[in-house]
């Protein structure tokens, strides 16, 4: 058995985590990339505070490259939380035929929002033989926490969840797409006005690989995969959140004013062959200071059941979660294979290598 070689693209926020997780469990870092001229050419020790690692980042441009000669047991992707706008490095993982897992947050089931992209990553990743996920917080605290006290249910009439986060804690890009910052003018043409659409307008949009959706539109989705549901129907609708004071966001760089958006509160409701209704909401804003992390699901059937967990650690939980289902991605078939479709997370007491399958 060898240590398992790991590969981190995006050097921002998530990575300080992800690699020293890495190195923790028994595995190593063997290149980074990123596209920032300032963390290009920096040490990953300096990015994870602690002492050199001798492994530079390098621009992104040269990932293809790199990854070609390398060729890595997989590779950590840490930058945007749309598929297309990561399309570009799931492809050139793909072409490359290394296993990719990424924090991307419409990727944990990125067949009903960006099913052409998909697809297209699915088919060459085939060819090469390698597996492309996404995972993160969703797969333990939005499925299979949910799944697990699902099959301790007689029956299930509705599932309800809510789950709220700081948008502070995950970089520029992700704030923006909240809405973060806008005035509510701005907000209803650029963020809300997207879902004021019929479904037959939203599954143009879907095809043409233009739908913007939510969070809990992905979940909804790998929840009903995973509990063998099927959608007849699903709506989404984006609300903004306000603060009835100033808020200063170091992410945005700015002032937000009393009144404008903070973020924004997204609903999606499926309805299902089955008759059990998934409706599910996440709360993405720029905190005040009383406000902390919530996650909040209940399961109305015989019993009712509820979990309701604060201030959860959302960003390490993110990124341990991504490092653990690392042999999961490893050991899976080639294509594009959703979480859903793998065993559920695993604590990993042994190095990450001892549970890959040789």
């Amino acid at each position: 058995m060898r240590a398992l070689r790991i590969a981190q693209y995006g050097c921002g926020k998530m990575s300080r985590y992800t690699m020293r997780y890495v190195f923790e469990k028994g595995a190593e870092i063997v290149a980074a990339f990123d596209m920032n001229p300032k963390v290009i050419g920096k040490d990953i020790g300096e990015i994870m505070g602690c002492g050199p690692k001798g492994v530079h980042v390098q621009d992104a441009a040269k990932a293809d490259a790199v990854l070609g000669q390398l060729k890595p047991d997989a590779c950590i992707i840490t930058t945007m939380s749309l598929m297309r706008d990561i399309k570009a490095a799931l492809l050139l993982c793909a072409k490359n035929g290394v296993n990719a897992i990424t924090t991307n947050e419409e990727a944990i089931f990125p067949g009903n929002s960006s099913p052409a992209i998909t697809a297209e990553v699915d088919a060459l990743a085939k060819k090469t033989g390698c597996t492309i996920c996404g995972s993160g917080y969703q797969d333990v605290f939005w499925g299979n926490l949910i799944a697990t006290l699902a099959g301790a249910m007689h029956t299930i009439k509705k599932i309800k969840g809510s789950s709220s986060y700081n948008v502070e804690d995950y970089g520029i890009a992700l704030a923006k797409v909240h809405g973060a910052g806008l005035d509510l003018a701005a907000f209803e043409k650029e963020i809300a006005a997207a879902d004021a659409i019929s479904p037959a307008e939203r599954q143009k949009l879907i095809d043409k690989g233009e739908f913007l959706p939510s969070y809990m539109w992905n979940v909804n989705g790998w929840l009903a995969g995973r509990l063998g549901l099927t959608i007849t129907s699903q709506v989404q609708k984006c609300v903004p959140q306000t603060h009835k004071t100033d808020l200063v966001s170091s992410t945005l760089g700015m002032t937000i004013p009393a009144g404008h958006a903070t973020g924004m509160s997204a609903v999606v409701t499926s309805q299902t062959a089955e008759g059990i209704v998934l409706e599910s909401e996440c709360i993405g804003k720029v905190y005040a200071p009383d406000e902390f992390d919530r996650n909040d699901w209940t399961l109305c059937g015989e019993p009712d059941t509820e979990v309701v967990i604060n201030r959860p650690a959302t960003v390490e939980l993110t990124c341990a979660t991504i490092v653990n289902r690392i042999p999961d991605l490893i050991n899976a078939e080639p294509g594009y294979v959703t979480t859903d479709r793998m065993p559920v997370n695993s604590y990993r007491v042994k190095p990450l290598d001892a549970y890959v399958k040789r």
